[in-house]
């Protein structure tokens, strides 16, 4: 804009209002009072001195959107970002779990997943046995049902329990507040207790087999667990994460500003050579015909 304004006729005036004869021009847009228009628009304050000649006015004019624009989007950004930090605290893994003490966790007494933690190398899953155990009142359930059920009469969600995959996706599709976090512990598969030495243990086997190769075991799993259920199926909500604004968000503002910027320096160079033109005519000044006699 310091370059445009210089170009623009508009722009220069007489600093001696008082004297109509001066040939003294002034221009006002410096850099300063161009800083000062810049941080103006940005906080939304305005300012006291505005552009008069078009090229100007396009350039200001394009600036002002762009930190419309700008501001608005840091605006919205913020927001979301302070909405989100107001929010209660969420645990996403069982690392975030085992880290706090305002949630407490638990699990079927004398069940499989009490012997995966009691019998577990893992350093992690040994503290949060011991915290377990050693939690007052007790945190451990007499079977599944009942966990579900302390999870959700539990005031304010903290307690959290442990409980196999297929029975947590079970209990989900017809229990709309209940929430998984993390991923496995552990992975095992399930089996069918025959006495020893039994004759139709290998038919069976390979029953199996053939369902699952088929994916009849995944058709009836669906069955049963999502398509034969009370009530219509829970709707849930994935909670994103509010991303930080990047550059490509805001890109298309860019360009405007610089289609402006050209723009207008187009219009100044075009008012420019117009005005030396007018004032060629008005001076009776010939360029080219004086370049010839010399």
């Amino acid at each position: 804009m310091f370059i445009v304004a210089r170009m623009a006729q508009r722009e220069w005036e007489n600093p001696k209002p008082w004297d109509p004869e001066s040939k003294e021009l002034e221009n006002i847009w410096t850099v300063k009072n161009f800083l000062w228009l810049s941080l103006g628009s940005i906080t939304a304050q305005g300012c006291d001195i505005l552009p008069k000649a078009v090229p100007t006015r396009v350039i200001a004019a394009s600036w002002w959107f762009f930190s419309l624009i700008i501001m608005s989007s840091y605006t919205a950004n913020l927001a979301a970002f302070l909405t989100m930090q107001k929010r209660d605290f969420t645990i996403d893994s069982v690392e975030e779990l085992a880290a706090q003490s305002r949630v407490k966790y638990g699990l079927l007494e004398n069940g499989s997943t009490q012997t995966f933690f009691q019998t577990s190398n893992n350093p992690l899953y040994q503290k949060m046995w011991s915290t377990m155990k050693n939690e007052k009142p007790s945190v451990f359930v007499s079977g599944n049902l009942s966990g579900v059920d302390r999870v959700l009469s539990t005031k304010n969600a903290l307690y959290a329990y442990f409980m196999e995959s297929t029975g947590i996706e079970f209990e989900m599709e017809r229990k709309c507040d209940l929430r998984r976090i993390g991923g496995l512990l552990d992975s095992k598969s399930y089996g069918i207790g025959m006495p020893l030495n039994a004759d139709y243990r290998h038919t069976i086997n390979s029953a199996i087999l053939v369902l699952q190769e088929s994916g009849k075991l995944m058709t009836l799993k669906e069955k049963w667990w999502k398509t034969e259920r009370d009530g219509e199926p829970c709707n849930r909500v994935v909670e994103e994460e509010t991303d930080a604004l990047a550059l490509s968000n805001v890109g298309g503002i860019f360009i405007v500003l610089l289609v402006g910027i050209g723009l207008a320096y187009v219009i100044a160079l075009f008012e420019f050579l117009w005005n030396v033109r007018q004032l060629s005519i008005e001076e009776q000044i010939h360029l080219l015909k004086d370049h010839e006699k010399s």
